[in-house]
Formats: C-alpha cells, structure tokens, sequence
C-alpha cells in the first residue's frame, strides 16, 4: 500500500492495518520529512486519543492529513506506533 500527495509517496508497506476503513502504516514505513506536528487532538470512545501531524509536501500543507494514537487503548493496541490518512490522501496498492 502507498500514501500519496501532491504527487509525492509519503507512505508504503506491505504491513498494514485496517481499522474502521483506515488504513495504518508503520511508523517507520512513513517519510518523516513530510509530517509536521499538529496541536490538533480528537477522542475515540474506543480507540483513545488521536494526535495529528499536517501533510507538507512542495510548500503546500494539508493540516491534520495524518492521524496516529500515542497510547491507544488496548482495544486497538493493533496501531500502536501506526498512522493513518485521510483529507485527500489517496491510499492505494
């Protein structure tokens, strides 16, 4: 699977989990220089927490693109250290 945009693979493994119709990389599987931290913070009765990172590719951001839990609950203790992507991100095979 790839995360791709404006054009550029921000994203690609073989090793992903589906969660609710997302898919989530690996952490390490994510190319850092495209993720820029976010203040932004949501609440997942179930999940826990979810912390963002805003998409910067080119000059252009895509604010809060990537999503992750630092300390998901052990109900999706599956994605620990994983991030997932919406807003325009297109993931793919």
């Amino acid at each position: 699977m790839k995360a791709i945009w404006n054009n550029k693979v921000i994203a690609e493994s073989d090793d992903i989990v589906t969660v609710e119709g997302n898919s989530y990389f690996p952490k390490d599987a994510v190319s850092k220089e495209f993720l820029r931290s976010s203040q932004n913070h949501s609440v997942c009765p179930w999940k826990g927490t979810a912390s963002y990172y805003d998409v910067v590719v080119e000059g252009k951001t895509n604010k809060d693109a990537a999503w992750y839990y630092p300390e998901p609950k052990d109900a999706a203790k599956e994605i620990r250290r994983r991030i997932a992507f919406w807003k325009g991100v297109d993931v793919m095979e």
